[in-house]
């Protein structure tokens, strides 16, 4: 049942009913989940509070440690929040835009609101507001944690807490408005072919900035033994750059920091500075986007094509019937049936045309990226073999679960996004046995690539022997088509089909449960093989014990999904 329009409602308010429609819509969802499934009610609210809890422990034990060193822990702690905060802000900038340009140039319920009498300046608020809610929550769930820790530690009063949630509150209106803004900009300016180039351009840029610039100064023993502070400075030097006082995160981390120590005055003064930017910069967005996100929406919509095309050296004959690259390079794969080579190019094609899909695989594994190509810094400062080995397992699990991420996200949704065309593929003489074989097969393959070249580059980076960069490369390979599987199967038993936005989709519970056991099979795994010491010191019984042990829980992980999928697939097919 849907909730009845007030005529006199929409008249005098239509921004507040499209808020009351859309809170009472998701609070309808979430009881009818709790109702369907009191099982993924249970998982979520676990993982929820297991989060919280784990992340305050971490964070608390972290800032006593470094509260015993007096002097240096008020000066280490205060430059990670300036870093944490600059950081954040720049990842909540990226979020804001690849979201907001998805919801107000290729979103339905956009589209539909368009039609109706309602002003594009009342829909372009509410997809501001709900554009800036969906970039930001996970960003405050993350923080959340961190600042209790730090109110702990600090023996701050009461009132900080709630000065602080506003403080937060007010600073991520800042990137959700700037977001906005490029969002309408490279709508308006730019088709989706120049803008997934532009991204792809960017993301690179960015990349190579992080690998060839910010690295830490060497730091000698001397200096190390004798002036503390000054190493310390050192090691930070390229991290000055965010205690910028014009930026956004400046102003939110010195407001924290100086209320924390009783500044009052000065951190009245930065939260001041932040209230005046937000209802600047909101009271523009609120009146003057509208109108501009009109006349984008009609650009967007009116341009021909929107696709980017893989064939890079066009025929002077009829184009639309000559092969373009993709197929071309497909076509010199040995041994692909041609329905397979066609399947695969329509998913790489799909895949590569939603912006927001490999946007967000840029950003998951891009960040990754950065973070082992800049291992080579401090890889001289690790001369221990136990920190070689516990760096590498940890790059290790980070690699996984990002993979954990990107599989759940993107792989589970697949079989559910051919939808209602179904049917057609079952009727085709390749079945849908075949379809979600090679599904699969690409998604193992594609993701098999980057994972095993980063963690590949992470062993060789820490200087490892070649015997335990292979050590590695097999446990991450294996790691990639259990994990795959796991998602490509339980995609087919817990399906969708009703559904066009993959979001929604993995927002089901075969999504939950799917990263929820990715999450426990990585858990697992990583105690398996560091309990086995990694192969290459210890017992060699126990060490082959837990070997064996990672190999027959990835089997089972990534085989027994697969199988359940295949006998689902007979009823679909009946």
């Amino acid at each position: 049942m849907g909730v009845p329009l007030n005529p006199s409602a929409l008249k005098n308010s239509p921004l507040l009913l499209l808020l009351r429609v859309n809170a009472i819509h998701s609070w309808r969802r979430l009881l009818a989940v709790r109702q369907q499934s009191r099982l993924l009610t249970s998982i979520i609210g676990i993982f929820v509070a297991g989060y919280l809890v784990l992340a305050f422990e971490l964070f608390f034990h972290g800032m006593q440690f470094i509260a015993k060193f007096p002097g240096l822990g008020a000066v280490l702690t205060e430059r990670l929040f300036y870093t944490l905060f600059a950081f954040l802000f720049a990842l909540l900038l990226l979020s804001n835009l690849i979201i907001s340009y998805t919801n107000l140039f290729r979103n339905r319920e956009t589209a539909f609101l368009l039609t109706l009498p309602v002003s594009t300046q009342t829909i372009f608020r509410w997809k501001f507001i709900e554009s800036t809610v969906l970039a930001s929550w996970a960003f405050l769930y993350l923080i959340a944690p961190l600042l209790v820790a730090f109110g702990i530690v600090r023996g701050v009063p009461w009132h900080f807490y709630p000065l602080t949630v506003l403080m937060i509150g007010l600073f991520i209106v800042l990137p959700g408005v700037l977001g906005s803004a490029l969002a309408i900009g490279i709508g308006r300016f730019l088709d989706r072919r120049n803008f997934q180039l532009l991204l792809l351009f960017v993301a690179l840029v960015l990349l190579a900035f992080v690998a060839f610039w910010w690295k830490s100064n060497p730091v000698d023993d001397d200096l190390l033994d004798k002036r503390t502070l000054e190493a310390l400075d050192r090691l930070l030097a390229k991290t000055r750059f965010t205690m910028f006082p014009v930026l956004p995160s400046y102003w939110l981390s010195a407001a924290v920091m100086q209320w924390a120590e009783g500044i009052t005055r000065g951190a009245a003064f930065f939260a001041a500075v932040l209230l005046s930017h937000t209802l600047f910069f909101g009271s523009i967005a609120f009146t003057r986007f509208g109108s501009l996100f009109y006349d984008t929406a009609s650009a967007v919509q009116s341009r021909a094509g929107g696709s980017f095309n893989f064939n890079l050296f066009p025929a002077k004959t009829n184009q639309s019937r000559d092969p373009g690259t993709l197929e071309r390079l497909a076509g010199m794969i040995p041994f692909l049936p041609p329905d397979t080579r066609a399947l695969a190019v329509k998913d790489v094609r799909m895949f590569w045309r939603d912006t927001t899909q490999w946007g967000q695989c840029v950003m998951f594994f891009g960040l990754l990226g950065a973070y082992i190509i800049n291992l080579r810094n401090f890889t001289h400062q690790l001369t221990s073999p136990f920190w070689i080995n516990a760096v590498a397992f940890l790059n290790l699990g980070a690699c996984a679960f990002n993979l954990a991420s990107v599989t759940t996200r993107f792989v589970f949704p697949q079989f559910s996004l051919e939808g209602r065309r179904l049917w057609i593929i079952g009727l085709a003489p390749m079945g849908l046995e075949r379809v979600v074989h090679t599904k699969y097969w690409l998604a193992s393959t594609a993701s098999l690539f980057v994972t095993l070249g980063l963690v590949t580059l992470s062993c060789y980076l820490l200087k490892m022997p070649w015997s335990d960069v292979a050590f590695f490369g097999a446990v991450v390979t294996v790691m990639t088509f259990a994990l795959n599987g796991l998602a490509t199967g339980l995609g087919v038993l817990y399906p969708n089909i009703k559904e066009t936005n993959p979001n929604k989709i993995v927002s089901g519970f075969g999504g939950t449960l799917c990263f929820v056991l990715s999450s426990i099979y990585i858990i697992a795994s990583l105690t398996l093989l560091i309990f086995g010491d990694g192969g290459f010191h210890g017992h060699a019984v126990w060490t082959v014990a837990c070997i064996l042990g990672f190999v027959l829980l990835s089997l089972v992980i990534g085989w027994l999904p697969m199988k359940l999928a295949r006998r689902q697939l007979k009823n679909f097919e009946a």
